[in-house]
This record gives C-alpha cells, sequence and structure tokens, in this order.
C-alpha cells in the first residue's frame, strides 16, 4: 500500500513536470520532486505507526518451537531448577485409561509432597503467593493449606493447533481499543506478545479466551454454594459446548464473528429442573452483544436474557461470582483500562486430578471457608500478570482485578478481585489440569471465595456423576444451538 501510494504521487507529479517543463523553472521542478518525495516519507511513516505493532516478524515467529514452546512460552526451566524445562508435556493417556468420559487416572499419582504451607510458615512464603493466597491464610489460619508437588508442565495441544498457533503469530492482531481480535483461528492467537503495554495485556486476555479446549464438549456437572458452616445444595447442569474458534472446518471469515456456542439444562434440584439456557458467544461484543436466551420450563417460554454479562450476578452461585467471573474471565474489557506487569513464578492450582476422581464425594471436598487442601494440588509455574483498573466512566462491583495466567496453557489459574474501597473482596482460582484426551490443560473446577462474607462457591465438579466430560471432534449440527429448538430440546 505504501508503495503504490508513493508510486502514484510521483508519477503524477513526473506528468506535471514534462507537460509544462518550458514553462516551469527548474527550480520549481526540484521542489515538485521534493515536495513528493518528502510526502511519501510522510505516508510511509503514518502507515508504518499505524501497523507497527499489528504482526510479528518472521525471525520473531521463527523462535516458536525453539526458544520457545509451539504455544509461547518459555521453553527452558527457571535458574534454581523449580520449575523443569517443557519437553513436550502429556501427549498419550496413561496405561489403564480407555477412552473419553471415563474418570482421570492421576498420571503423576506416585508424586510426593515437597512441603506443605500453613499458618506456622506461610509468611516465608510471601513471594510466591499472590495476595489473595496470602490472605486466604490470614482468614482461614487454622485449615487453609497448599500442598506444593514437583512442578510437571503437562500442557500439550495437537500438532494442528499448535501450527494454527505459529500462523496467527504472523497474522493476529487487536481490533481498535483491544474489543475483539482479527485473522487469528485455531490455535494460540498470540503466542508473541508484541506492541504497547496495554496491548500485551489484552492479548494476554484473549489467548485466555480463546485457548484450546477442544471441539465439542458435552458435561453433566454440579456447582455448590458453600456457605459459613459448610452447608450447600448441589446445582447439577447439563452442559455442551462448540468451540467456533477450533471448528476445524472453519476459518477466521467463516466464524462470523462467534467464538463458541453453549447451552445448559439444569437437572437437579427438582425446583429448578427443566430450565436451560443458549448462548451465542461474540468475539467483539461492542461489535456485536452476546446473544442468550433462557428457557423457563414453568411458563414454557424461551426469552432473551440481554444483561447476561459484565457484573451481573449468578444465582448458582449464590452470587459469589459475576457474568465475567465465569471462567475466570469471560465478556467484552471495555470498562476496564489493562496493564501487562510481566511474568513471574507463584504457586498456582496444577495437575489437579485427585478432584476429579471417580466416587470423590463432595462432602468430603467442601468444608467451612474453601476446598478441603488435601484435594488440591498446588505447583511453582511462571505466569503473566495482567493488572485491569475500572475506568472512571465505567461501572462495575470490581474496582481493580488482577489476573495470574498459565504461561503454557494461557489459562488463567487465579484471580485477586478488589471492591471500590481498594480492599480485597474475592479470590478466585481455577483447578488446572491435562485432559490427555483433547490433549491440553483446562480447568477441573472452578472456585470463587468471598472474605468478607466468608463464603465460596465451586463450578464443574463431576466426580459424582456417572461420566467425566465427554469431548468429541466432531463439529455439531448448528442448528442444536438455535432459539427456535431450545424448548424442544430442554423438555
Amino acid at each position: 500500500m505504501i508503495g503504490e501510494v508513493c508510486e502514484a504521487v510521483f508519477m503524477n507529479s513526473l506528468c506535471c513536470h514534462q507537460k509544462n517543463r518550458k514553462q516551469i523553472s527548474v527550480f520549481q521542478g526540484n521542489y515538485m520532486n521534493n515536495k513528493s518525495v518528502l510526502l511519501c516519507g510522510v505516508l510511509a511513516l503514518m502507515l508504518a505507526s499505524l501497523n507497527v505493532h499489528a504482526k510479528v516478524s518472521a525471525k520473531e515467529s521463527s523462535k516458536l518451537g525453539k526458544s520457545l514452546t509451539p504455544f509461547g512460552s518459555i521453553k527452558s526451566g527457571n535458574k534454581t531448577k523449580t520449575i523443569p524445562e517443557w519437553t513436550g508435556g502429556i501427549t498419550e493417556p496413561p496405561e489403564g485409561y480407555k477412552g473419553t468420559g471415563q474418570h482421570h487416572i492421576d498420571p503423576f499419582a506416585s508424586d510426593e509432597i515437597k512441603f506443605s504451607i500453613d499458618k506456622s510458615n506461610y509468611k516465608g512464603f510471601k513471594k510466591y503467593m499472590t495476595p489473595g493466597q496470602y490472605a486466604l491464610f490470614e482468614t482461614y489460619p487454622d485449615t487453609f493449606k497448599v500442598n506444593v508437588y514437583p512442578t510437571h508442565r503437562s500442557h500439550s495441544m495437537p500438532d494442528w493447533v499448535m501450527k494454527n498457533s505459529k500462523k496467527n503469530a504472523k497474522t493476529s492482531s487487536l481490533t481498535k481499543g483491544g474489543a475483539g481480535i482479527k485473522d487469528a483461528f485455531g490455535g494460540v492467537a498470540f503466542p508473541i506478545l508484541h506492541g504497547k503495554n496495554d496491548e500485551k495485556a489484552l492479548q494476554v486476555m484473549w489467548n485466555h479466551l480463546t485457548r484450546w479446549r477442544g471441539i465439542f464438549l458435552t458435561s453433566r456437572a454440579s456447582e455448590l454454594a458453600v456457605q459459613r458452616d459448610g452447608s450447600y445444595t448441589p446445582i447439577t447442569k447439563q452442559q455442551e459446548v462448540f468451540f467456533n474458534f477450533h471448528n476445524p472446518e472453519g476459518s477466521f471469515k467463516k466464524m462470523k464473528n462467534i467464538l463458541f456456542y453453549y447451552l445448559t439444562f439444569n437437572k437437579a434440584p427438582a425446583r429448578l429442573a427443566g430450565g436451560a439456557l443458549l448462548i451465542h458467544e461474540t468475539m467483539d461484543q461492542l461489535k456485536e452483544k452476546r446473544q442468550a436466551w433462557d428457557y423457563n420450563s414453568g411458563q414454557r417460554r424461551v426469552r432473551r436474557a440481554p444483561n447476561l454479562a459484565y457484573d451481573s450476578p449468578i444465582a448458582s452461585s449464590d452470587n459469589t461470582r459475576t457474568a465475567d467471573d465465569t471462567d475466570m474471565y469471560n465478556g467484552a474489557p471495555d470498562r476496564y483500562e489493562w496493564e501487562y506487569k510481566g511474568v513471574k513464578e507463584f504457586f498456582i492450582p496444577y495437575n489437579n486430578y485427585k478432584i476429579g476422581a471417580k466416587d470423590v464425594k463432595y462432602k468430603d471436598v467442601a468444608m467451612p471457608g474453601h476446598l478441603n487442601p488435601d484435594y488440591v494440588r498446588w505447583e511453582l509455574h511462571r505466569v503473566h500478570v495482567v493488572e485491569a483498573r475500572l475506568k472512571k466512566s465505567a461501572r462495575h462491583i470490581y474496582k481493580k482485578r488482577v489476573y495470574y495466567i498459565d504461561e503454557d496453557s494461557w489459562g488463567v489459574a487465579l484471580v485477586d478481585q478488589y471492591d471500590t474501597r481498594d480492599e480485597l473482596w474475592r479470590v478466585s482460582m481455577a483447578l488446572l489440569k491435562n485432559y490427555y484426551e483433547l490433549p491440553g490443560v483446562w480447568s477441573g473446577g472452578d472456585v470463587y471465595h468471598d472474605l468478607q462474607s466468608r463464603r465460596y462457591s465451586v463450578n464443574g465438579l463431576y466426580s459424582e456423576e456417572r461420566q467425566a466430560p465427554v469431548f468429541e471432534t466432531k463439529v455439531p449440527n448448528k442448528r442444536y444451538f438455535k432459539p427456535s429448538s431450545l424448548r424442544r430440546r430442554a423438555r
């Protein structure tokens, strides 16, 4: 484009000069030529400034698979060797695993606890803990504990997803304001961060939003809203998710701004059974808002659900999480100013197979204040730290949010959320593990702590279910995700 503009300006100047060469002095001719060159230079600088952060160079992208993993994390371990080198992750299920739907066999079951952090020593580990983790020790000093295990960088992805990630590094870019992305599909959107600080922050969050979680998922799982005394009533849901961003038959243009399709049916308790919710999750939600419909079994009506966004409270969590807390973070980023804080080392939940093991009882997992620490595995990993501060012109119950994103899977592992008084209010965590039937790291349960009310909720538990989540490579018929079919499917 720069060359075409410059050539047009230059040729126009040259023609004018030849046509009037007898009437125009040499000085005027030189002036016009110099002016053309100057104009070309100004145009080049202007256009270059608009595109300087749009793409990654071929030299930079060549680092993927070499000094960087195919998905953009640092391949080598840390200096103290407490974080190992990535050597490929888990690519095959362990012996005895028969296929998707079976409760997972723990590939690291023989690991022993390296050390435990409790009220006697937690202050000495402050460097490797987030403010939220530290606050959990101070809020529940007699019961909260972190069992630290050897670190395993288990994340992996199919070859075609890793190849697409490398393509994305050369083509992907943020839309204006970072509300969406362009020219990225089927892999990590921004495996190599680049551009200004706020652009890097948004690229990290888009990597989380578009991370690899398979193609089509069906799952039956429960959410527990645990009260101060440890009591709860499980709310069981059956879910179907089609991750349109990773549709093997698609492309960025074919996505038509749809990130994924989500459908959930209430199964228990009886007072909620029969209800359903359908979501068409749009990528750029400023361009096209999230589309949502709910089905009320009592009224037998399908209605639009236009307010399911930002800080709308989620009733099934007993209001311990907001709409955009779900999956640790989702939705439009426009209400916050974003800042990238760099890569740091923290203890995060990782390789959590125990909590999803077959026949583990929810009553053994849930206890007052927090999950039973004996069912949560912690490891030392590198994370990207991103801070979001509420714009003065915007409204949200969280004034500040700090995200800690796993460097390998790009999944948010921990979140600290602050109220309007700048006090730490809520602490969220994703119990990450490798679903080796994919393969890829995703959450085996999301936990949302309210430090002020001393309640919490945990979403996505399935150990008491007959099956674990089922991942399929097929592309489902999209008519299943139409509002017109919602009533029929709910019934």
